[in-house]
């Protein structure tokens, strides 16, 4: 590929990290992705019914926002690899990494597994399912009960935790690619994520799942939860922030990116279920961040760059952890089985979102900042 070809600027620094800058637009667009994953917990027909819809009105919104919660957690695991990777300098301190990590990771998880167990899940969960969920492992075990276990949204940590184990390693790895070649392993992992669910449905039993997916629990699991089958989507994350730190990435705005990523999500309504999650939107959405980083790296402005969705961005892990839990229970308070009017509903959907924003505030403020100034740092 030609220097003409490609986005400058050219780096600053070694090509294995991106310059010392701050990439707000990708800490605004961190809400919205998380606002999909809300959006599609509102829209579940369940059992249990999350979704207060009813006729009409309940199959246009299922239909609206089927795959943004995939979508919503695939942007979060690609944008991760991104992060990390931008971060990232020479002489990076593996137990410093890892405990940072963790720190970011359990504190919220703990609060909002205690807040389930005490609402709803105490009740139904035996501790084959709560201490797996607890100690974060719970997406290696191909059980719907258990990685699905407590506080749903919480299935990401495992991957997530599996992901900064793996990160140093990666890392070094990928950064001995030839800056000219790094596209071959960014090919070769959105294909190796394409490749995934036709693996999935020629090896492993069909089905429906017990909460009406319509592939079996082992396949959506296989899919969907897997760790190391997310670690690719982490990695592509990875080899992008590397291309863009090289100045490999193709001419390619945030007006196209952001157009590409839209028809990768149209597309992910209209394929095969196990396709829907990942197989046509990782790489878009790995095109997507790029720009967006690429532009923010140039100083020019955005409306992510605006304080409120700063704010937002800043409190999207809190309001991811919680609002699972805030739906549930206010939905079995209402009743599972009860649907109401569109604009009853509407309403309702309203309700959550404000329960849940409210919270994750509460979260981030006396939880996840003050862990975060206690514990990333080792004491002295």
């Amino acid at each position: 590929m030609s220097r003409a070809t490609v986005l400058a600027p050219a780096p600053t620094t070694p090509s294995s990290s991106l310059p010392p800058s701050r990439l707000p637009s990708l800490t605004g667009l961190r809400f919205f992705a998380a606002l999909g994953v809300f959006f599609f917990h509102t829209s579940l027909t369940g059992p249990p019914a999350l979704t207060p819809f009813d006729g009409r009105a309940r199959e246009i919104w299922a239909r609206i926002w089927s795959t943004t919660g995939s979508i919503g957690v695939s942007f979060f695991f690609v944008l991760s690899g991104f992060v990390l990777t931008h971060a990232a300098r020479p002489g990076l301190r593996k137990r410093a990494f890892w405990r940072r990590r963790v720190v970011k990771l359990f504190p919220n998880h703990v609060v909002t597994w205690a807040l389930a167990m005490v609402l709803f899940a105490a009740a139904t969960s035996t501790w084959r399912q709560w201490l797996p969920n607890l100690a974060m492992v719970h997406a290696w075990f191909p059980y719907l009960d258990v990685y699905l276990s407590v506080n749903p949204p919480s299935w990401s940590l495992a991957c997530e935790l599996l992901f900064y184990l793996c990160f140093p390693f990666l890392h070094a790895l990928l950064r001995r690619v030839d800056p000219a070649r790094l596209w071959v392993p960014a090919l070769a992992l959105a294909a190796a994520i394409a490749l995934v669910p036709t693996a999935a449905y020629a090896l492993l039993p069909g089905g429906t799942t017990p909460n009406g997916f319509p592939v079996s629990a082992e396949q959506f699991w296989a899919v969907y939860m897997f760790p190391p089958v997310r670690t690719l989507e982490f990695a592509l994350g990875i080899v992008t922030a590397l291309i863009v730190a090289a100045g490999k990435l193709p001419r390619i705005g945030v007006p196209a990116a952001s157009a590409l990523a839209l028809l990768a999500w149209v597309g992910s309504m209209n394929v095969p279920w196990l396709y829907s999650h990942s197989a046509v939107t990782a790489l878009p959405l790995a095109l997507l961040i790029a720009a967006i980083a690429v532009r923010d790296l140039r100083g020019v402005g955005s409306v992510l760059h605006h304080p409120a969705l700063q704010w937002l961005g800043e409190v999207s892990f809190a309001f991811y952890m919680v609002h699972g839990t805030v739906i549930t229970y206010l939905k079995q308070l209402m009743g599972f089985e009860r649907s109401f009017a569109a604009w009853q509903a509407a309403a309702i959907v309203v309700l959550y979102l404000g329960v849940s924003l409210a919270l994750a505030w509460l979260l981030y403020v006396v939880v996840e900042k003050p862990s975060m100034r206690a514990w990333s740092r080792p004491r002295r």
